[in-house]
């Protein structure tokens, strides 16, 4: 994991402070004199030819043009194995997904720029509102969370790097067709009909283009929780400039694009075998061998928006991960044992107090 450890910001024209992005508004303003600055706007011919993605192949080979790729210094977090990414003037700051100290270094990390970003749409304290909900919906929780979510104070606003892949498939397969069929079984009170399946030999084609396939390009957040932030409204993205960045840190990616490109085919196979359950047809499906073939593989570097928290119960940490466009929330939550263990022994009593009375009753 590499961020800009040290948030982006902007002087001010009126006053030298920094300007910082506003969520949802196509402008900058001063956190101290209020002054508004507008970022420029593309027009659509323009917008759509900045958006093309790039040459999946080219890319692997190091064919790319010199422009799509820029340097920066980073640094290693001892503690979470995170790559930090500093600016010029910063040689000390704070790991921003595990709060350990991080000393800048010397070295240069040389990867692909970002293409695209989609901005924030919600504003810090709308984030606040959206987690509190998810965590007072929690069951079990520790009685600190809720506290917790009454008073926590500031999220942290992040870009997170992704591989966006646009990929033609093309896959051979060969199954099985399952058709349910009955028989009566028995007789008398013992009569049942019994579900059998007739299974025949099954073969074809299927294809499907996939476009804007997202992979996170990090290891900071777990997989699972991030895809569970989707879907992203991508219609909504606008051209990388520095200027949504005012204010906000970004993550540069760790994971490399041909690993992002192996995790995409992952999830390519789940549509696909859905496509050929469907192709297949039947009461039920099975799938022998499956061929794939890829074609016209291009790619986008995009840095997509999240408000993120971490919270400490008994020397472990969670993190709860708030979707920066559409507000959905996803984390890792603790359990409170003793919450359990009521729970459980309120059962049990309960349980105890009905067979009371049913004997009672019976009585």
């Amino acid at each position: 994991m590499a961020t800009h450890n040290s948030e982006h910001r902007f002087p001010c024209a009126q006053c030298g402070a920094s300007l910082r992005f506003e969520p949802g508004q196509a402008r900058l303003s001063c956190e101290y004199c209020g002054h508004e600055q507008p970022i420029p706007q593309m027009d659509d011919e323009t917008r759509i030819t900045k958006l093309q993605s790039l040459d999946y192949h080219e890319a692997v080979s190091d064919a790319l043009d010199a422009v799509d790729f820029e340097e920066t210094r980073v640094s290693s977090c001892d503690t979470c194995g995170a790559q930090v990414e500093f600016d010029e003037n910063v040689h000390s700051a704070e790991c921003p997904f595990c709060a350990s100290p991080v000393v800048t270094d010397t070295g240069a990390n040389r990867h692909i720029k970002p293409h695209a970003l989609l901005p924030f749409k919600l504003s810090e304290a709308e984030a606040h509102e959206r987690m509190r909900t998810w965590l007072r919906g929690l069951w079990f929780a520790p009685g600190e969370l809720a506290k917790y979510a009454r008073d926590t104070g500031q999220l942290n606003g992040l870009y997170v790097p992704y591989w966006a892949f646009d990929v033609g498939t093309k896959t051979r397969y060969t199954g099985q067709r399952g058709t349910h069929y009955y028989v009566t079984r028995g007789s008398g009170k013992r009569r049942k009909r019994v579900r059998k399946t007739r299974w025949r030999p099954a073969s074809g084609q299927v294809g499907r283009q996939f476009l804007d396939l997202l992979v996170m390009a990090a290891q900071s957040l777990p997989r699972a929780n991030i895809r569970k932030l989707e879907p992203w409204t991508m219609a909504d993205l606008q051209p990388y400039s520095s200027d949504y960045l005012s204010g906000f840190r970004a993550e540069a990616y760790t994971v490399d694009l041909p690993d992002g490109f192996e995790i995409a085919k992952e999830r390519m196979e789940e549509q696909i075998r859905a496509d050929i359950c469907r192709d297949i047809g039947g009461d039920a499906q099975r799938i022998s061998t499956m061929n794939t073939e890829y074609s016209d593989e291009r790619f986008k570097h995009l840095l997509l928006p999240i408000w993120m928290a971490a919270y400490r119960y008994r020397g472990k940490s969670y993190r709860f991960i708030v979707n920066g466009q559409t507000g959905r929330v996803q984390g890792e939550r603790p359990w409170s044992k003793a919450k359990i263990a009521g729970a459980i022994v309120a059962a049990l009593v309960a349980l105890s107090v009905m067979g009371w009375l049913f004997e009672l009753g019976g009585g």
